[in-house]
């Protein structure tokens, strides 16, 4: 196979580590006498030595296009290399180098650090096993979307419900930022130069110094880069929601060649997106974080020619002629031939007293990767007992001081996975309080008091808290579907065999029934959470995107 011919950017690196002399000396041989002209071939003996040296190029702004490491290191295998790596450069290519006695840690490499490729020791000769394998990752790597990642700063303070909900926007599009609060000195110093109003909070400082101040969704978006306006006026689908149903759809619908587009109102990943760790998903036996899960979904998607919207809301549905059309907030239509709803649910705002007036200042609904970072050492509670409650307490109990769960259920075996019952019960920092229910929340300018009540003994107890996390109940974000598609009474829309007793609901003028995820309009689907009785899994609901997608072809057959 001949090398790659595309020009590779200036101070581009491959970076080879391996803690044998001999071997490492050898790999940055057969590296130079391939791609030295092209690529400056950069050698260490050890996980901390590589990691110093790509902090370094970080620093001076340098590309790395691939990263092999050996397996077997000591103090730092190639796996916690490769992980640690990642952070610094992620879109360059992981290569694993390992004994035939290892394939098992490059199986386990795949999923841990998303690994490119793994080769076997020894390569020679290297023009059929070792060559090849590079050329393919060079290729990859220069066809990969390498735009340079530039941080913004967000100056805020830490109870302000505002800097909150944009450290999440930021964080759950993973855009880098770092956060500064005006209670420290380099936060004051940034808003006294940006001759901002210290009570207008947040700030937000772009890498170009544009300031913002109190920026909304859509301009936080326009900010960092991402994209909200779609490039055409008809789509074959337009997937309205972003978390697994909607990736999963938009993954299938692209790759199958239709022409697809998908909205989000906030970031893709819906709640899964948030999961601090999924362990029962397919595929990953050590688990992976929802944000990893995210994007590498989204990746997925773009790379077939999805295109991905953030921050549009979509408003109204339409049927006119054989188009069904999409209306947005702001008065901007969209229209396609075929519409998937994937809009998830979101956790019920609870109604005891106190707890509105604290929402982002103290009480989160989901966030806790978010805002772990300033639970070290407190006391933290929880509402919830399904799945996103147990992986929010066990990713919280690493560094809070106690994490409690406050469930309203005798017990967590009816809503909860096994496996996570299991790991909580091993952890010694999380108690969990059955049949019990937060009735009040009280503080002076954040939350600095919870009274629980145990409803199996009639008591109430009042406790210090300043971190309350709430993963209750599942509210699905349909109302304005209201009078266009058939909804159950909580809100879930109906499909299929649900929609009527003779399989055809009022007002279908076609000659056969709805499909399976067809909702009461033909051409409108629905996938994942949103559907009436749907598995709230996230592997059912990329399934059911995936799915919507074959009964949108059989509905294109026929029009």
């Amino acid at each position: 196979m001949s090398s790659p011919t595309t020009p590779a950017p200036a101070r581009a690196a491959i970076l080879t580590v391996d803690d044998d002399p001999g071997v490492s000396r050898a790999v940055a041989r057969d590296l130079r006498r391939r791609y030295g002209e092209r690529y400056r071939i950069v050698r260490a003996e050890s996980g901390a030595t590589a990691l110093e040296a790509l902090k370094e190029m970080k620093l001076r702004g340098d590309e790395v296009a691939v990263l092999l490491a050996d397996y077997r290191m000591p103090q730092m295998s190639g796996i916690e290399f490769l992980e640690q790596a990642m952070d610094l450069y992620p879109v360059a290519r992981r290569v694993l180098l390992t004994a035939y006695a290892d394939t098992g840690a490059a199986i386990e490499a795949i999923n841990v650090v998303d690994l490119d490729h793994y080769l076997l020791k020894p390569w020679d000769p290297p023009e059929e096993k070792f060559y090849p394998v590079i050329d393919n990752q060079l290729d990859a790597w220069l066809a990969a979307d390498r735009r340079p990642i530039s941080e913004i700063k967000v100056i805020g303070h830490r109870w302000s419900a505002r800097s909150s909900e944009v450290r999440e926007f930021l964080a759950r599009n993973q855009i880098p930022y770092r956060w500064l609060s005006t209670d420290e000195a380099e936060g004051s110093r940034l808003l006294a130069a940006a001759q901002a109003d210290p009570l207008a909070l947040p700030v937000i400082i772009a890498p170009d110094g544009t300031v913002s101040v109190q920026p909304t969704d859509a301009e936080l978006a326009d900010a960092v880069g991402l994209d909200t306006s779609p490039t055409g006026d008809f789509y074959d689908i337009v997937v309205i929601g972003g978390g697994p149903a909607g990736l999963g759809a938009a993954v299938y619908g692209a790759s199958e060649g239709l022409r697809t587009v998908l909205v989000e109102r906030m970031a893709t990943g819906g709640q899964a997106g948030q999961s601090s760790r999924i362990e029962n998903y397919l595929g990953f036996p050590d688990g992976v974080s929802g944000s990893q899960l995210t994007d590498r979904a989204r990746r997925q998607a773009t790379k077939f020619g999805a295109e991905l919207l953030t921050t549009r809301d979509v408003v109204g549905l339409e049927v006119n002629g054989s188009a069904r059309t999409v209306r947005f907030a702001d008065g901007a239509t969209l229209d396609a031939h075929a519409v998937i709803l994937a809009t998830g649910v979101s956790y019920r705002r609870l109604g005891a007293p106190g707890l509105q007036d604290f929402t982002g200042l103290g009480v989160f609904y989901g966030s806790a990767m978010t805002e772990a970072p300033h639970c070290r050492e407190q006391d933290v509670y929880i509402v919830g007992g399904a799945n996103s409650a147990g992986q929010a307490a066990v990713y919280l109990a690493k560094t809070a001081r106690s994490v409690t769960i406050v469930v309203r259920a005798a017990s967590l075996e009816a809503s909860m996975s096994y496996y996570l019952i299991q790991q909580i019960a091993a952890i010694d920092n999380i108690t969990i309080r059955t049949c019990s229910e937060v009735i009040e929340a009280a503080g002076s300018d954040h939350l600095e008091r919870l009274t629980i009540r145990d409803n199996a003994a009639g008591t109430d107890e009042q406790i210090d808290c300043g971190y309350l996390f709430i993963f209750a109940g599942a509210a699905p974000h349909t109302d304005w579907l209201d009078g266009v598609v058939l909804r159950d009474d909580h809100g879930f829309v109906l499909t299929g065999p649900d929609l009527s007793p003779d399989g055809r609901p009022p007002g279908w003028t076609l000659d056969r029934p709805p499909y399976h995820l067809e909702t009461s309009v033909p051409g409108v689907f629905v996938a994942g959470d949103a559907r009436a009785e749907s598995a709230k899994r996230v592997a059912s609901a990329v399934g059911e995107g995936a799915m919507a997608v074959m009964f949108v072809h059989r509905y294109l057959e026929k029009l």
